[in-house]
């Protein structure tokens, strides 16, 4: 929903760097695995706790200040300088490091499917990962380009994107250690 929300709202490059920034926030997460802090995080419900808080108040805030944004967005490729860029990746990163569930994830899901001989570890599966997100927020952005065209129509997309935030944000703080 993230990946998608910036590329709808703020058009193909930015989606592409919260793609990225997803990404290396899944190989921080490999890396937090093998290194056992997941089996941690799993087992210590204030841990849990606290970065759960964390990752739902980043989310909510970044949905407030969207939807108080007060000048309207351009979308030409021009208006997206390089620290803007920057900032979405790094957005990116901390709300997918901040996330229980994906740690979670990693120590739940994904040992199922690790092949104790393969060199690579999990590198092919943030691979796909990140392809399959490029995807969705090239489609996401191609939809909605017309759109984000229209200055109101952008306003609008960049609420409805914050509020898709706030959203995520209240979702991940009523998720609970046990998932």
């Amino acid at each position: 929903m993230y990946i998608i929300s910036r590329s709808i709202s703020q058009g193909r490059k930015a989606g592409v760097y919260s793609v990225l920034g997803i990404s290396t926030g899944s190989f921080i997460h490999t890396l937090l695995a093998a290194f056992g802090l997941s089996i941690i995080l799993k087992q210590s419900i204030l841990l849990f706790t606290a970065i759960k808080i964390m990752g739902a108040a980043y989310l909510i805030y970044l949905g407030i200040k969207m939807l108080f944004q007060k000048s309207p967005l351009t979308f030409e490729p021009s208006a997206l300088k390089h620290l803007e860029l920057r900032k979405i990746y790094m957005q990116g990163v901390i709300t997918n490091v901040t996330n229980p569930k994906v740690a979670l994830f990693f120590i739940s899901f994904l040992p199922q499917f690790i092949v104790t001989d393969n060199p690579y570890g999990l590198i092919p599966f943030i691979i796909t990962g990140t392809l399959w997100c490029l995807i969705v927020a090239y489609f996401a952005s191609f939809a909605t380009k017309k759109l984000r065209e229209n200055t109101r129509i952008a306003d609008l997309l960049n609420k409805l994107t914050g509020i898709v935030f706030i959203g995520l944000g209240i979702k991940l703080f009523q998720t609970k250690a046990s998932q």
